[in-house]
């Protein structure tokens, strides 16, 4: 089972075609008309809808260690509190181009605008899995 940054990108190495990782980063926030109860639970680090805010697709080996991606976030001036993440295989032994990247990154997020999560992997500040639910 893939719990981090780390075991996703050992796990792109052992995939038999080379890959191609969409990365979708969203922050958190709360509705202009959000309850009082809503707000509390906020607060509380639940609850709350994630919104894209930045979208790239990276080849593994561009983005071995997470902490390169985090620094290459943190250069757009946008905060994000997760990041989905999905990979895409190659044909042929050849890996994705980003041109190829582009439809399944837009899927991808307007499938998180909608709140279908389930397919990605959300990744927290420090590389962890997380659980949203």
């Amino acid at each position: 089972m893939i719990s981090s940054y780390s075991d996703l990108i050992k796990a792109t190495k052992d995939e038999h075609e080379p890959q191609r990782l969409l990365f979708v980063f969203c922050r958190a926030e709360l509705p202009d008309d959000a309850s009082a109860d809503e707000k509390a639970a906020f607060e509380r680090g639940e609850g709350g809808a994630l919104t894209p805010v930045i979208c790239v697709d990276k080849a593994p080996q561009e983005v071995s260690e997470f902490s390169a991606l985090v620094d290459e976030s943190s250069s757009t001036g946008q905060s994000w509190d997760v990041v989905f993440v999905a990979a895409m295989s190659g044909r042929g032994g050849t890996p994705p181009s980003s041109d190829e990247a582009q439809q399944p990154m837009t899927m991808m997020v307007e499938s998180i605008r909608l709140g279908h999560v389930s397919n990605y992997l959300p990744l927290d500040k420090s590389g962890e899995a997380v659980s949203l639910g």
